[in-house]
């Protein structure tokens, strides 16, 4: 019986071997196409990234030419002239508003390009919102100034800490000293307040009469009131 048994396992292991072959035969043009699809993409990738950093590194150069010229004026000509890629255009706008001293009117417009424009990201349009609040100060009235930070000092935006630092100066501004006082602790307390933050808190509310927290070490931000 070993014999017709050996015989048939012989003949079984053929025919699969006869049908892989097939299936190679078949689809093996599809791991073909796979394995260069992977280094295609790979390829890609590097390519992508490397024109990515010499675009910056363009874009690094022609803001350093520019800020280089003589007069406010010259340099505020040659940054407008810079060729900007995606969201350069906005780091290009928040420079062209670095000098308000200069042109009020050009930084209060430059920021707000920036603050409306849909298609960059929090960081810089909320960047904008607390530069313009700044800049403009008591011109704006203060209802508005509040409305304008409330928008950003919500959970998750990238600059909520700070926006309630100045919403805390809007009430100091008002005389509303006590509430001013209450949100600059609670905020000294706040696990996003950085290290610079809390020191100018503590200044102010010492100011202001009130008595600094012993304790500043971050809360949880499900606890810090102002954040929602």
């Amino acid at each position: 019986m070993s014999n017709p048994d050996s015989f048939i396992e012989e003949v079984t292991e053929e025919v699969r071997r006869d049908r892989l072959f097939g299936l190679f035969r078949k689809y093996g043009w599809i791991g073909g196409v796979l394995v260069v699809a992977l280094v295609g993409g790979a390829a890609w990738t590097e390519w992508s990234k490397s024109r990515a950093e010499a675009r910056a590194e363009a874009f690094g150069d022609a803001i350093l030419d520019a800020l280089d010229q003589g007069t406010p004026q010259e340099r505020r000509t040659a940054l407008a002239a810079v060729p900007v890629d995606g969201e350069q255009g906005a780091l290009l706008q928040l420079i062209l508003a670095s000098d308000p001293d200069e042109d009020r009117a050009a930084t209060l417009a430059a920021l707000d390009r920036v603050a409306v424009d849909a298609s960059l990201s929090p960081v810089y349009r909320d960047l904008a919102v607390l530069r313009r609040v700044l800049v403009a100060g008591a011109e704006v009235p203060l209802a508005d100034r509040r409305t304008a930070l409330q928008g950003i000092a919500v959970a998750g935006r990238p600059y909520r800490a700070l926006a309630e630092e100045l919403l805390a100066y809007l009430l100091v501004e008002e005389g509303k000293t006590d509430d001013a006082i209450t949100a600059m602790t609670t905020l000294m307390q706040d696990q996003e307040a950085s290290g610079a933050l809390r020191a100018r808190l503590g200044q102010m509310v010492t100011a202001l009469g009130g008595t600094v927290p012993d304790r500043t070490s971050p809360v949880p931000a499900e606890a810090d009131g102002g954040s929602d």
